[in-house]
């Protein structure tokens, strides 16, 4: 008989670079050892767990990852002033790409614009090109009780703090606040408050993954490189090493205070059962992700989107290789030597 485990996943968010995610669950559908309980997901992140949740409702396993690919050939095809598609085109190394699109006359106009016209100067002529994309999910399946319960973050521009949406409280305009780049986006607003990406409070947030009836394993997707060892020196690589921190930091912090509690509970400073012992697991491929930057992020390639969701499924590959008899036992992340 098949051992089965049950997992949660925690979705990051990162542009175009979900296409890596969108790989580890391709691959993670592959294998019937795996159930996932419960998906916590930002921007990108919130995308892929939407498309994740109503394909499985759909047709389970074989849905799922035919509503993935659906997702990715949509987002694929988006294009406007802040996404060009004729930047488009094959090369050989993604590095490469990443280095040409930063170089090109449309990105930098592009990037320049978006540091000195707002959003909102637009008038009648903005549009945001993720909306076409977020309605065409059927809400009944995203939001069903049944399946993976979902936790989907986004950013309270009034008070600064995250909300996260579950359940009927999931809709279009809630995947575009958790995708809202303000300097690209105008703010969403949901119940009279207005919202931004929610990466800048939970990329993504853990916490709703602590409910006790949701397994102890949280396996983190992680898409934006926790280190780099370079000192960014130009004005893109500094943009895009800022934009990398400021998105890890939430995320940091919550691993934080898991170790915290992982600490109480161990020395007997907390009674029994009165804190979740998590269990943490990451799927990351820091190498090409070094490789890539902000610009890769803006402008969804059709040839870097396949190379992402390769990246991804090898990655996950190896993590099942290597972990899969840690779920439910131990963690294979070392919380602890991350902060040394």
């Amino acid at each position: 008989m098949v051992e089965v485990k049950r997992i949660n996943l925690a979705l990051q968010g990162g542009g175009a670079h979900g296409a890596f995610t969108w790989g580890v669950l391709d691959r993670l559908l592959e294998d019937e050892r795996i159930e996932v309980a419960g998906i916590s997901g930002t921007s990108a992140g919130a995308m892929n767990a939407a498309a994740f949740k109503s394909g499985w409702l759909e047709d389970g396993r074989a849905g799922a990852r035919a509503k993935l690919d659906w997702l990715w050939h949509r987002l694929g095809a988006v294009q406007d002033m802040r996404m060009p598609g004729w930047m488009a085109g094959g090369l050989p190394l993604p590095g490469l790409l990443s280095g040409a699109l930063e170089l090109s006359p449309g990105y930098q106009m592009a990037d320049a614009a978006s540091r000195l016209v707002s959003p909102y100067a637009y008038g009648p002529l903005y549009r945001n090109p993720l909306e076409p994309v977020a309605r065409a999910f059927d809400y009944e399946e995203v939001c069903a009780a049944t399946g993976p319960k979902l936790f989907i973050g986004a950013t309270n521009v009034h008070d600064g703090k995250i909300r996260v949406f579950q359940g009927d409280e999931i809709s279009t305009d809630v995947l575009l606040a958790s995708a809202c780049l303000p300097t690209l986006f105008q703010a969403v607003e949901i119940d009279g408050a207005h919202y931004w990406d929610g990466g800048y409070t939970g990329n993504p947030a853990l916490f709703p993954l602590f409910d006790p009836d949701l397994p102890d394993d949280i396996l983190i997707v992680n898409i934006n490189p926790l280190e780099r060892r370079e000192v960014p020196r130009s004005p893109q690589e500094i943009q895009n090493r800022i934009n990398e921190i400021s998105f890890n930091s939430s995320l940091l912090r919550e691993l934080r205070a898991i170790r915290f509690a992982q600490r109480l509970i161990a020395d007997g400073a907390v009674k029994q059962g009165a804190m979740k012992y998590v269990l943490v697991h990451m799927v990351a491929d820091d190498a090409l992700m070094g490789a890539l930057s902000v610009a890769t992020k803006l402008i969804p390639n059709p040839y870097l989107l396949a190379r992402l969701k390769e990246s991804g499924r090898a990655a996950c590959d190896t993590f099942l290789a290597q972990h899969f008899d840690d779920l439910g036992q131990r963690s294979s992340t070392d919380i602890e030597a991350m902060f040394d």
